[in-house]
């Protein structure tokens, strides 16, 4: 099975770093959001992956070109230029980098990298968002309904804690920050059949309204409730939230 990964956009609300780099590119304990994505799809065994590319992608071109070496031990002449590689801790994944374009939609984005599908079952994700969801028991499930599409629902906890209050204007509870606060969202990993792609139009179509919507409408769109670990890297606070997990060695997305 492929992971098909959305590594084009902007990333605009991190614009500290994706000034200079693309949003998966941003590090988190020395390594990019992308990496420990890909990490995470490795331990359920899917070492195949389809990287659509878009805003300054000649630096995940050039990060993955240089991978191999740069996780390795090297014995290099200097006299003759030769370098032979003494041991390496490179994985053994397999990477498809797709240019998708610039300005590309991410509905556009996937239905461009169809063709390196071989029309089977596919994984989706984005290229800023870490989970410890259970991408092995995601796939039993969507093969157990056969629908076409298969949606992560995740349950993020509330920026803000909610005052519960009386007539008289009485705090009656406090929470600090509930976790149902806005109920159950898109957490960004699908599993999808091949024909879900049929409800992409072209470039300027954003997956995340229009083929949905109607996938839903259709009957063809189902929930993996996930309960555990689930955040996005957005905005600057994100990351460093994401690296005190790190560095506390308490990161629950860790592989």
């Amino acid at each position: 099975m492929k992971a098909v990964i959305l590594a084009g956009g902007l990333g605009t609300r991190i614009a500290e770093e994706s000034d200079y780099k693309p949003k998966p590119m941003v590090e988190v304990g020395g390594r990019p959001l992308l990496w420990h994505i890909m990490k995470s799809y490795s331990k359920h065994g899917i070492k195949d992956f389809v990287i659509c590319l878009g805003y300054k992608g000649y630096v995940i071109k050039e990060y993955f070109f240089n991978y191999y070496r740069h996780t390795a031990d090297l014995e290099i002449n200097l006299r003759t230029g030769e370098a032979a590689v003494l041991d390496t801790q490179a994985e053994d994944w397999t990477i498809t980098l797709i240019d998708t374009g610039q300005d590309t939609m991410t509905g556009g984005r996937v239905k461009r990298v169809r063709q390196y599908l071989a029309e089977e079952t596919f994984c989706l994700t984005y290229g800023d968002g870490l989970s410890d969801i259970d991408i092995s028991r995601e796939v039993e499930f969507h093969k157990s309904h056969g629908k076409l599409a298969t949606v992560a629902a995740v349950q993020p906890p509330g920026r803000f804690g909610v005052l519960n209050m009386g007539q008289n204007a009485n705090v009656t509870s406090f929470e600090e920050k509930p976790q149902d606060e806005i109920g159950w969202i898109n957490g960004g990993f699908f599993v999808l059949e091949p024909s879900a792609l049929d409800y992409i139009e072209g470039d300027d179509t954003s997956f995340e309204r229009a083929p949905l919507a109607n996938l839903a409408k259709d009957g063809q769109l189902m929930a993996f409730q996930h309960h555990g670990f689930w955040q996005p890297c957005d905005t600057l606070r994100d990351k460093r939230e994401l690296q005190a997990l790190w560095d506390a060695g308490s990161a629950p997305w860790k592989a």
